[in-house]
């Protein structure tokens, strides 16, 4: 019996001391690698085509067709923090027959919980401009007897706040200043407000979703360079009507792609239209106020609607 209890001791001190194999050991998963930081860089870019570029509620393309492109770095300093800048172009149909618009600006978003702000400035550069004039001031003539400089470039410093309420509703807010709007003189500040209610998912129609927005703006106009000035009357220059402006939209979105189809308008009469572009389409139609009176005036400050394809997408929801 003692041999017995002495073969069983050393058949178990035997099995402690075996090495284990390694189907026994406890298996450690590998250390997974980590995540690597999301870029603080991203791009934005896109492409439009429009029935007429309105700006302010005054057409930019003569009430023709226009196309547009833009291109946006931005830099990500934390989530509440973005730098950026840009470059866009517009075709045109100025009164100098500058026929691009080339907008160079640049700018801070710092956002607030549901309070995000837009401050930059803006430089709008109209190239292969003419000087028309008397003949005197400038070689060429326009019929139908207006005035406009070869250089409308002109740059705006801005401001642009917007309280998103709820996921659907965002109220928001322009302000925009020039110390000579158009290279007119003339100083001009543009405040406005905006309103606009995006569909939530339960609302969508099928694959598009849609929202409508509005806003209503005053453009706040000084008194122009001696250029501009009526001999006789205002040598030194004239004083631009103050006017409103409004429009009202409804836009349709799928994927990267935006239908926006708007309704614009100003209250600036035909002849204060027509002293404030140099329209080169205007026609003597009794149109008379004390800054125009020669009786010429201009439809590009009317009311008009628009339809606008665009699309808008980001380097980063490419990868």
């Amino acid at each position: 019996m003692k041999k017995v209890v002495l073969s069983v001791i050393a058949a178990l001190a035997v099995s402690a001391g075996a090495p284990a194999f390694a189907a026994d050991l406890p298996v450690k998963a590998p250390a997974a690698a980590p995540a690597a930081a999301p870029s603080p860089w991203d791009i934005a870019f896109g492409a439009a085509g429009m029935t007429d570029y309105l700006f302010r509620g005054v057409t930019q393309s003569n009430h023709k067709p226009s196309v547009a492109a833009y291109i946006e770095p931005r830099y990500n300093i934390n989530p509440n923090l973005q730098l950026y800048v840009g470059l866009s172009g517009e075709s045109i149909s100025f009164a100098n027959r500058a026929a691009a618009e080339i907008d160079f600006y640049g700018g801070v978003r710092p956002t607030f919980g549901p309070l995000a702000l837009d401050l930059g400035v803006w430089y709008y550069y109209y190239p292969g401009g003419t000087c028309y004039a008397d003949g005197v001031l400038c070689p060429d003539v326009l019929a139908n007897g207006n005035f406009i400089k070869k250089d409308l470039s002109f740059v705006e410093f801005y401001f642009k706040p917007t309280w998103n309420v709820n996921d659907s509703w965002a109220i928001g807010g322009n302000f925009f200043y020039s110390p000579s709007f158009l290279n007119s003189g003339a100083p001009g500040t543009y405040v406005s407000g905006t309103a606009k209610f995006t569909a939530p998912a339960n609302m969508a129609m099928g694959p598009f979703g849609w929202y409508v927005s509005g806003e209503f703006g005053r453009q706040f106009l000084g008194t122009t360079d001696s250029f501009y000035g009526l001999p006789g009357i205002s040598p030194n220059g004239i004083k631009y009507a103050d006017y409103n402006t409004w429009n009202v939209g409804l836009g349709f979105t799928w994927k990267v792609f935006t239908l926006d189809l708007r309704y614009s308008g100003t209250d600036l009469s035909e002849a204060d239209c027509n002293a404030f572009t140099g329209d080169f389409t205007a026609t003597n139609n009794g149109s008379i106020s004390p800054i125009n009176p020669s009786g010429v005036g201009s439809k590009w400050c009317g009311n008009v609607f628009l339809a606008k394809l665009s699309a808008d997408l980001t380097l980063g929801s490419l990868k």
